[in-house]
């Protein structure tokens, strides 16, 4: 299967073609067809799906991901350290030493899927569509 713009925004039959894009974004497959790799290495997009061909390094998420990043994982922390400073009131350097790493380590740990979900996104939402060759 080649890649081909008109299909790119072309929902499957019996599902939810935004949803089924954010899935297999997350789990760094190919938005459309789901079988090749979005990234090479850590977060960077590979050129075009190894599988269709579908050119998904012309997807520039840019400052979406972290955005997404630090409210979701802010919204799982946040709770836990006004929780800790109710009950317990620790000293401001046990606070840092606590909780600054963890927030790190979760950042870290939810970017790359969070970029691809954004990738899948991007792609659902016809981004894809100025990437067509012209003339065809």
């Amino acid at each position: 299967m080649r890649w081909d713009s008109r299909l790119a925004t072309a929902a499957p039959a019996g599902s939810s073609g935004l949803w089924l894009a954010l899935k297999r974004g997350f789990r760094n497959r190919c938005p459309l067809c789901g079988e090749g790799r979005i990234f090479n290495g850590y977060l960077t997009v590979v050129p075009e799906c190894a599988h269709c061909g579908a050119p998904l390094g012309r997807l520039r998420a840019d400052d979406a991901p972290p955005y997404f990043t630090i409210l979701l994982v802010g919204h799982l922390v946040v709770p836990w350290v006004l929780l800790v400073e109710r009950r317990w009131m620790p000293p401001m350097w046990l606070h840092m030493a606590v909780w600054l790493p963890l927030f790190t380590v979760l950042c870290i740990l939810v970017l790359r899927p969070i970029k691809g979900a954004t990738v899948g996104w991007m792609a659902r939402l016809g981004f894809l569509d100025d990437a067509a060759p012209r003339g065809s």
